[in-house]
């Protein structure tokens, strides 16, 4: 007989995601990968005319999807494994499951969901943004627009961190890299101030 698995709810996901990261930053970042996932999936449901990509779904996986980071930070070949295998074991859907595997670029998991890919490309566009916020003198999100995060996606030398071929995975999902920036920058800006910018 089939297992049946209890869908996990905002609430639950937010309290397993603050009981195992203590850094604040990287809650934050979790946040902000939680904001444009559900951006991303409302996107692509308004292009398609409907409600095919479940945004609750792709916002819970944003949420999850660093939440073995503190166990793995000084091992980053374990980092996503580990956590996949906890929200398995948690009863967590096979799909939000594959797709926090895929997201740590190192183990060369194949995408193959839009929901793989939006992951893989919102985890270093939310450090790419963040880093061109902190950079102005307000340190607000709001301070700055997507053509200012697009000079900074160009500069090598900016905020190293994020993968500038992972942020390009969305031109496989129907955006031009400025568009997805956009819609990026504008989910985050939704919850400047949980984040704090």
């Amino acid at each position: 007989m089939e297992e049946i698995k209890k869908k996990k709810n905002r609430t639950e996901a937010l309290g397993l995601v603050k009981e195992k990261i203590k850094n604040k930053n990287l809650i934050n970042h979790c946040l902000a990968v939680e904001a444009i996932m559900g951006a991303l999936a409302g996107e692509l449901n308004r292009k398609a005319g409907s409600s095919i990509y479940e945004e609750e779904k792709w916002a819970m996986t944003g949420l999850v999807h660093d939440i073995d980071y503190d166990q793995t930070a000084d091992d980053p070949k374990r980092h996503s494994i580990i956590g996949a295998d906890f929200l398995k074991d948690l009863g967590f859907g096979d799909d939000i499951v594959y797709a926090v595997k895929a997201h740590n670029e190192i183990h060369g998991i194949p995408l193959i969901s839009e929901m793989d890919r939006a992951l893989y490309a919102a985890d270093p566009i939310s450090g790419l943004i963040v880093a061109a916020a902190l950079i102005r003198p307000e340190k607000k999100l709001r301070a700055i627009n997507p053509d200012s995060v697009m000079k900074r996606f160009g500069e090598k030398a900016f905020a190293r961190g994020a993968n500038r071929q992972q942020i390009k995975e969305c031109e496989k999902l129907g955006f031009t890299l400025k568009e997805f920036i956009g819609i990026s920058l504008s989910a985050m800006q939704a919850i400047d101030r949980e984040l704090g910018l």
